[in-house]
């Protein structure tokens, strides 16, 4: 199975830490080798890279380790191929346009059967079960709403299409806009909420720490979720099978 990474936070910041052990699962300390993406949020504009190398030998992948591009919504995955072959157009995030905004979407799992018709401008350019599921949610998105509605009632519709996929098979997800992130569940996803007062994090997947009280001012707040906790130090919430939650301004709002 593949590994997703996402950030969602109050005020602009930098994934860095995080990334830097979400990439040694990109074939050092786990077999997902196919290639790897990530994709940053500045207001409506947004930072998209994408490498069919392994994450470990890929040089972009480096530069995100290096370069604090700042951002209040982040998506990154890891690939272990299951559909579609190892090229650049089946990395993950996936984007798309709608309602004049840039849709984020990663996919980890595998989906049996699930090629719905796809008759509006949404379609795939790879070949995975992913995008095409990417595809008919942002088809069955525009045909629900007219423009972009509440973050309360997208969250509803995502949940009613989530729960048409997920029997076909393991969907675990993230998706954003730019305005909030939904994660979805079938199996393995959990996730960690950081604000004041900030302690010190050990990444699982490499011997590097932090303290956020030297990185971090008083009122923000940062949610990262991941496939399995990044830490080793710190108490991650894990996800109920079938559960579609979302994060807006750094923490999981309930609707």
């Amino acid at each position: 199975m593949c590994q997703l990474l996402g950030m969602n936070c109050n005020v602009p910041t930098d994934v860095t830490f995080s990334f830097k052990g979400f990439a040694q699962r990109g074939g050092r300390t786990d077999h997902h080798s196919d290639g790897w993406g990530i994709a940053f949020f500045e207001d409506k504009g947004l930072r998209h890279f994408v490498d069919h190398l392994a994450a470990v030998d890929s040089p972009i992948a480096e530069l995100i380790r290096r370069y604090p591009i700042k951002s209040r919504n982040v998506i990154a995955h890891i690939r272990k191929a299951t559909q579609g072959v190892v090229n650049l157009q089946n990395c993950h995030p996936f984007v798309r346009e709608l309602w004049g905004r840039y849709w984020v979407f990663a996919h980890n799992g595998d989906l049996k059967d699930f090629r719905p018709r796809l008759h509006a401008h949404f379609h795939p350019v790879g070949d995975t079960d992913s995008e095409h599921a990417f595809c008919w949610i942002m088809q069955e998105l525009a045909k629900s709403h007219a423009s972009v509605p509440p973050i309360a009632e997208l969250t509803l519709t995502l949940r009613e299409l989530a729960a048409r996929i997920a029997p076909r098979g393991t969907f675990n997800f993230l998706l954003s806009n730019g305005q909030a992130l939904w994660a979805h569940a079938s199996t393995s996803l959990c996730y960690i909420e950081r604000r004041f007062p900030f302690g010190e994090a050990q990444l699982s997947d490499e011997d590097v720490r932090l303290d956020f009280s030297k990185e971090t001012q008083a009122t923000d707040e940062v949610a990262v979720i991941a496939t399995s906790p990044l830490t080793t130090n710190e108490r991650w919430t894990a996800f109920e099978p079938g559960e579609l939650a979302v994060f807006s301004q750094g923490r999981r709002v309930e609707f």
